[in-house]
C-alpha cells in the first residue's frame, strides 16, 4: 500500500469532521474566512495548509487543533503500519 501524504490525510480529515456536524463547505469556509475554492482543494488533499489555516478551520469546526493531529496522526499510523517499513535501531 502506497504510504499518504500530510495534505491528503489532512483534508480528508477535515472534510469527515464538516461532514459529521453537517456543515456544507460554503458555511466552513465562510466562517474561516478562506475562499470556497480553496478549503474545497485543501480538503481534497490538493493544497498544503498553512498553520494559520489550519488554526482557522479548525476554529470555524470548533475542533480543537490537538484533536485534528491526533485524528491526523492516528490515521498516518494505520497507513505506516500497513506499508511494513519498520526502523530498526541498532543497540
Amino acid at each position: 500500500m502506497k504510504s499518504a501524504l500530510l495534505r491528503e490525510v489532512l483534508g480528508e480529515s477535515l472534510r469527515e469532521q464538516r461532514f459529521a456536524q453537517g456543515r456544507t463547505l460554503r458555511e466552513v469556509s465562510s466562517a474561516a474566512r478562506v475562499s470556497l475554492g480553496y478549503l474545497s482543494e485543501v480538503e481534497r488533499g490538493q493544497k498544503e495548509a498553512s498553520s494559520e489555516l489550519i488554526l482557522a478551520i479548525c476554529t470555524a469546526l470548533d475542533l480543537p487543533q490537538s484533536e485534528l493531529m491526533r485524528i491526523v496522526s492516528d490515521k498516518m499510523l494505520k497507513t505506516e503500519g500497513s506499508t511494513e517499513h519498520r526502523i530498526t535501531v541498532a543497540a
